[in-house]
């Protein structure tokens, strides 16, 4: 397979041939990048000539739907292997889950976003493969981020599914104890991010798994809008594409000015969470992530009660009222400047 791997260059098209097992093997890159395959979607580069400083895993699919992320990620999997770029740092590669992206859907059973942070093993769901390959993920992510005293990275990469007032957004973990970075967010807005919104809670996503367990400096990094495969225009993602070209072929990580003018940062006040079958919301379908309602504005009905706006400006974001009975069917925000950041 990695032979294969390296005269095509192209992960994603031999990851679709083989969505349920690749084989471990190791292979390089001339004389200056180590490739190792460790499972279907799962890829790592280690530098050879140069000590990293950094580990740095850059997921996408997990949502198999969300194509623009997978295709902008074997682009640099393309160039690396093509030795356009050339790495300074440890690299991870993930596409999450494929057979969801054959069949061009969210997830095949269950939410693979929702299974992480051990919820994998919960012992009152029966097992699939979402949960199979949630527990799969986070074993690799542990294996690679164990092998040295580096800083640790993981962007996440997703697209949402409605269109966003934030064309590009990221969801930054709940981590009360460590404020986030200001450095993270300048890159992050360099790479054409301009909003952040800072959880309220534990999760079970894949980037909480990985500032939690690793305290790796991780992000749920929103692209744009789900679109199909072949249908994305990913000029629109070349901030991103350079940002992340740099952060993976430089030396260090990239020293940015943040510049608080240039985005906005949301506290997430609370989820709105589906309690009973008839939840449904006050809005249309196509109502844009991070519309703004009126103090007492209807948002959602649910048991013959409305559910209504707290403060005035609260926003939505992520609203799905067909999740399942006891999921999350929205999180609600409002603007916050006062946000400390480190």
């Amino acid at each position: 397979m990695l032979q294969q791997l390296l005269q095509q260059a192209n992960f994603l098209e031999l990851t679709l041939a083989n969505p349920a097992f690749m084989a471990e093997e190791r292979a390089a890159i001339a004389d200056h990048t180590g490739v190792e395959l460790w499972d279907t979607g799962v890829l790592v580069f280690t530098p050879l000539q140069t000590v990293p400083t950094e580990d740095i895993v850059l997921s996408s699919g997990i949502h198999g739907n969300e194509t623009a992320p997978i295709e902008l990620c074997n682009q640099l999997i393309h160039d690396i292997l093509q030795q356009k770029i050339v790495l300074q740092q440890r690299l991870m590669f993930i596409f999450g889950n494929p057979p969801a992206m054959i069949e061009g859907t969210r997830f095949v059973t269950e939410n693979l976003n929702r299974l992480f942070n051990g919820e994998y093993a919960n012992p009152s769901v029966a097992t699939n493969e979402e949960r199979q390959r949630a527990a799969k993920l986070e074993s690799y992510v542990q294996r690679f981020f164990q092998s040295g005293g580096r800083s640790r990275f993981h962007y996440d990469l997703h697209t949402a599914i409605r269109r966003s007032h934030h064309q590009r957004f990221a969801i930054c973990p709940f981590r009360p104890e460590k404020p986030h970075l200001k450095q993270q967010l300048a890159f992050l807005n360099a790479a054409g991010v301009d909003a952040f919104l800072m959880h309220h809670e534990a999760t079970t996503t894949f980037s909480y798994a990985s500032s939690v367990k690793y305290q790796a400096e991780a992000f749920t990094v929103e692209l744009g809008k789900v679109m199909p495969f072949g249908q994305n225009d990913l000029s629109q993602l070349a901030a991103t594409r350079e940002m992340l070209i740099r952060v993976i072929s430089e030396s260090e990580f990239p020293a940015l000015t943040y510049q608080p003018e240039n985005l906005v940062l949301y506290r997430v006040c609370r989820s709105l969470n589906k309690h009973f079958a008839d939840f449904t919301f006050a809005f249309s379908n196509d109502l844009p992530n991070f519309t703004q309602f009126a103090k007492g504005e209807v948002l959602a009905y649910e048991n013959n009660q409305p559910i209504t706006a707290e403060y005035a400006g609260e926003a939505i974001v992520f609203p799905n009222a067909q999740v399942p009975i006891g999921q999350r069917a929205a999180l609600c925000v409002i603007a916050d400047d006062a946000i400390t950041l480190a």
